[in-house]
């Protein structure tokens, strides 16, 4: 990628596009925090909370991921239940016969 080509790079399309920018740590308490400007925020689809992590020495600032997301719809594409076959034959015991309930 040249010094002025972005038209490849797969993370700056939209209308904003920042290559690097110079942020202060600010005091937050013990903490440091940093502002993030709005376009950037708005172009990663950033809401009230963020997910951080750390990759390669990196912090990656992430839209929260809300749990089991995509789960009902991958559940539906899997299919009916009814169609399920075991993939273990285990021999049924006297717990299963006798004590266990659904």
């Amino acid at each position: 990628m040249g010094a002025r080509d972005l038209s490849l790079h797969p993370s700056l399309k939209g209308d904003y596009n920042v290559i690097t920018m110079r942020a202060e740590l600010i005091r937050i308490g013990n903490s440091r925090g940093i502002r993030i400007p709005k376009p950037l925020i708005e172009e990663c689809g950033l809401g009230d909370s963020v997910e951080l992590r750390v990759v390669d020495k990196r912090i990656v600032v992430s839209p929260e991921r809300v749990p089991r997301q995509g789960w009902a719809a991958a559940f539906r594409k899997a299919g009916r239940a009814d169609r399920d076959e075991l993939l273990l034959d285990l021999p049924e015991s006297e717990f299963d016969r006798e004590e266990w309930r659904w």
